[in-house]
């Protein structure tokens, strides 16, 4: 049942941008959020109670409390991001409600900030960028601020999905071998765009790279997937950038190989316990932390806004979701 005006009432847990908002109050019966902060467990119940769609975000756990909380006329979690690892999917299929996100909007985006990261970690560019400001630069000399360039290392991507294989793209522009583990492996016609070579299981793949990067979901198979072992597979030369999750990483360890010199340095855009960072990670000059910015751009959350839209037009419509989420599909 929809609300008097045959809108569907439509329940909003973050404040979003606001040309998304005012579509989405033009279109729907909204309620929107003018909060900035996380709403709680208890306030993600009383939101969810009264609606036909609830649209959360990446960082609103979405378990089976609050899924429980819904009535009867919660239809469609149609979720504000790509990864979907903080809805219980499987409990919401039991009830009947669809779930559904935003995929394929952010990638180009991640994919440059991944780049970035590439970049700017081997050459110390946030270091050198707080030595200038602090007044540590006296000019120039032969061993000042001496760095790595890419060209010609070794990449090993995690995950060659959409974003892994925007990143390979880059990476290949700048000279970089790509080399990649996947679940599963990419078509020869896509694999050889890329110059890729597949590794069907990690460890192997580990020693010969030079910067590691994440773009793979957090998943129970992928949590720690990068723990103390893997990490000391890795020279103490090389990189590792991650986009992705910051469960993919045990960060303690991380932390602690990064400390020891068994890694050259870090880029991270996510976190495990978000939005808390290890404290022994902030204290580190070797890492570039960045505060969750893959898909933030004008651009990006515009897109994200528009498919969410879309979903719940299909709904309304009764047509089929284009981005529905499947149990056991992340």
């Amino acid at each position: 049942m929809s609300s008097s005006n045959n809108k569907p009432r439509v329940s909003v847990t973050q404040r979003l941008p606001k040309v998304v908002e005012d579509r989405m109050v033009n279109l729907f019966d909204t309620t929107l959020r003018h909060d900035t902060n996380l709403m709680t467990q208890d306030e993600l119940k009383r939101a969810i109670a009264d609606c036909e769609v609830f649209v959360p975000t990446v960082t609103d756990i979405i378990n089976s409390d609050v899924i429980s909380a819904a009535s009867k006329k919660l239809r469609l979690i149609a979720n504000f991001g790509a990864g979907t690892d903080h809805i219980d999917i499987n409990f919401a299929h039991e009830r009947g409600i669809i779930v559904t996100n935003t995929p394929g909007v952010l990638t180009e985006d991640t994919a440059d900030l991944t780049m970035a990261l590439i970049l700017a970690v081997p050459r110390r560019l946030v270091e050198g960028d707080r030595r200038a400001r602090s007044g540590k630069f006296d000019g120039w000399t032969p061993t000042f601020m001496l760095g790595h360039r890419i060209r010609g290392k070794r990449l090993g991507i995690i995950g060659m999905g959409r974003i892994g294989q925007a990143v390979a793209r880059r990476a290949k522009m700048f000279g970089l071998e790509v080399h990649y583990h996947n679940r599963n492996r990419l078509p020869a016609g896509i694999e050889d765009t890329f110059d890729a070579t597949y590794w069907p299981t990690l460890d192997p793949m580990l020693p010969s790279i030079d910067i590691l990067v994440i773009t793979c979901p957090n998943t129970p198979e992928t949590y720690h997937l990068i723990n103390k072992k893997r990490l000391k597979l890795l020279s103490p030369t090389s990189y590792i950038v991650n986009t992705s999750r910051g469960e993919v990483i045990d960060e303690a360890a991380l932390a602690n190989a990064l400390s020891l010199g068994e890694l050259s340095g870090a880029g991270l855009d996510v976190y495990e316990k978000e939005p808390r960072i290890h404290p022994d990670l902030i204290k580190l000059q070797n890492v570039i932390l960045s505060p969750h910015i893959g898909s933030a751009t004008h651009e990006s959350r515009q897109e994200m806004g528009e498919k969410v839209m879309i979903n719940i037009r299909a709904m309304m419509d009764g047509h089929a979701y284009p981005d529905r989420v499947l149990p056991g599909i992340k």
